[in-house]
């Protein structure tokens, strides 16, 4: 019997979205190398100019009685109607084909691949991943598309996301236009906040708590008062007395022109000691007026000096001893709390990375260069910044400051290269990069708290601008509900691995941009490594599965049973200890 004579299937209904289709003998209807199953290809035509693809999402057994008065049973198949390949090539949609179309068969593998392998040109392509259904057929995303429109990489935990965002990255660095030697132009920030990414990139420029220097001084109004001050306490006397400290202590500093310095403020990116901060802010705590209603002090050398905000330098630098009598009106014990604070931040151990000597000395260039992987003795694609040695309380303000340091970057150089543009056409930013977060809930989270609000300002203005200076972003999370909706629903990609939680189902369901049928129900029962990819740079919505990675990120479960059957494990708690104080 010739294979179309097995073929015994027609069509019995189309709508705008679903076709359903008749089958006689399902075992005959198939091809030799595949068996038919939800999510397998149709192909759907009278003739072989257009042939419309379909995908099956369910099927159903109808039990009925043939004219001989035996039971029989029919399938009935439902499919999603894809697109047109129409003179060899495939066209979304599938509006045009005849109606009723006769001709039913399972899709030839070639066909399949026409869809996906065929619908981009070369050196567009970016594959990291396979059909599922098919680990034979490729699934690239247009690669400019990809990343140029934020990416969301969302699953349960085991689900194989840091699996997934590895690869893609490893893909990214390795991908070249030619024969070259050497690094490619892929530069990638990895805010790593579990420690996973160092074995899957050994070669990146790997930043922990132990290297990791960021100069304070960098930090704008918002991040120095939620870091210095009781955000909950809404105090107005702290937070003016801290902005006339740092103000006047970066006039104090300030080399440059006088016309200048007039114009320093709050937010001005220039250097302020830290130390000389928390002076000012003890003497201030002890100013007494006089029966004039001045505020006088004595210093060191003898000298009185009448308290003004413009001629302040002797209170950064030594404590004072006040002369008045009366505290009325002054902040005399009012900033018992406020100087608490800032002498444990400025003390913390665990706070060298920021406000450690080498705090003071790092320039602007240098931070670059850090954060870029730019150094000269070790330039690298990927720099890892290490997050999981940060304290909690410093989370957020630590990756705003990275991550706003790397949009002005991209605003810029951006700025520059326009000014110095020779004509039309030039690449607006020809060092684009991708930032990527790790457990972005960690950080950005879905509520007003004051202490994600630094995190959330700089990460949202990242989400809705950063595209236009060559600033992208990669979001990854076990818990997509708990994201900013405002970053969240500005990613244009989404690859959504096993979620399990419901309210993280309709969460993603809800802002994916492009869904086909009830594709997207298969969230619970995906494989470890399969996911759900959909988005501007897809050709279609495809369950597909992520490649091996080349080394794999160390985020294995930890086997306790097998470990609780070993014998009995010695600690050495002097060890620990030394690390923990360090």
């Amino acid at each position: 019997m010739e294979e179309n004579e097995k073929l015994n299937a027609e069509v019995i209904a189309v709508l705008p979205n679903k076709v359903k289709i008749s089958v006689d003998d399902l075992e005959n209807f198939q091809l030799a190398e595949e068996k038919l199953k939800v999510g397998s290809y149709l192909r759907i035509a009278d003739n072989d100019n257009a042939v419309l693809i379909a995908i099956i999402e369910n099927f159903n057994i109808e039990v009925g009685v043939n004219q001989s008065g035996e039971a029989n049973r029919k399938y009935i198949l439902e499919a999603n109607p894809l697109g047109i390949i129409r003179n060899g090539r495939f066209e979304r949609g599938g509006d045009t084909i005849a109606i009723p179309p006769k001709k039913v068969e399972p899709a030839k593998k070639e066909e399949i691949q026409k869809i996906f392998e065929e619908s981009l040109e070369d050196e567009k392509k970016f594959s990291f991943s396979t059909l599922s259904t098919d680990r034979t057929i490729s699934v690239p995303v247009d690669g400019d598309k990809f990343f140029n429109k934020h990416i969301a990489i969302v699953g349960s935990t085991g689900s194989g996301k840091s699996h997934s965002v590895a690869k893609i990255l490893q893909k990214a660095i390795s991908s070249k236009k030619g024969t070259y030697q050497g690094l490619n132009n892929s530069h990638i920030v990895v805010f790593d906040i579990h420690s996973e990414y160092h074995t899957a990139f050994p070669n990146a420029n790997f930043i922990d708590i132990s290297n990791l220097v960021l100069p304070y001084w960098l930090l704008n109004s918002d991040e120095l008062q939620e870091l210095f001050i009781d955000t909950e306490a809404n105090d107005h006397r702290q937070r003016n007395v801290l902005k006339e400290a740092i103000v006047n202590n970066r006039k104090k500093h300030f080399n440059g022109d006088s016309a200048l310095k007039e114009k320093i403020h709050f937010d001005s990116p220039l250097f302020f000691d830290v130390d000389e901060i928390l002076m000012y802010i003890k003497n201030r705590n002890n100013e007494k007026k006089d029966k004039n209603n001045n505020i006088p002090y004595k210093t060191a050398d003898g000298e009185t000096h009448n308290y003004d905000t413009k001629k302040a330098e002797c209170l950064f630098e030594e404590e004072v001893e006040y002369t008045g009598s009366s505290a009325s009106g002054t902040n005399n014990g009012s900033l018992i709390n406020f100087i608490d604070r800032l002498e444990n931040k400025i003390n913390d151990k665990r706070l060298e990375f920021l406000f450690g000597e080498a705090s003071k000395k790092i320039s602007f260039e240098e931070t670059l260069h850090e954060l870029l992987g730019y150094q000269e003795e070790a330039k690298s694609n990927i720099t890892i910044l290490d997050l999981s040695g940060v304290p909690f309380d410093v989370l957020s303000i630590t990756v705003s400051l990275i991550s706003r340091i790397l949009f002005e970057f991209g605003y810029y150089y951006k700025r520059m290269r326009a000014e110095n543009s020779t004509g039309e056409g030039e690449v607006i930013n020809d060092v684009p990069i991708l930032l990527v977060y790790e457990e972005a809930h960690k950080y950005v989270p879905n509520n007003d708290m004051a202490k994600y609000r630094a995190s959330r300002e700089s990460i949202e203005r990242i989400a809705k601008e950063g595209r236009k200076y060559g600033i992208s972003l990669m979001l990854a999370s076990q818990r997509p509900s708990e994201i900013s909706e405002t970053i969240f629903s500005q990613c244009n990609n989404f690859l959504s691995l096993r979620l399990t939680n419901p309210a993280d189902q309709n969460y993603v369901k809800r802002l994916l941009p492009d869904t086909l049928g009830n594709i997207v129900d298969k969230m619970p029962v995906l494989r470890a490594g399969e996911c759900l990819l959909i988005g501007d740079a897809v050709i279609l919505p495809s369950i597909v599965q992520v490649e091996e990675c080349d080394l794999k990120p160390s985020s294995t479960d930890i086997p306790y049973l097998q470990l609780w059957k070993e014998e009995w494990h010695s600690l050495d708690v002097e060890a620990i200890k030394k690390t923990w104080k360090r």
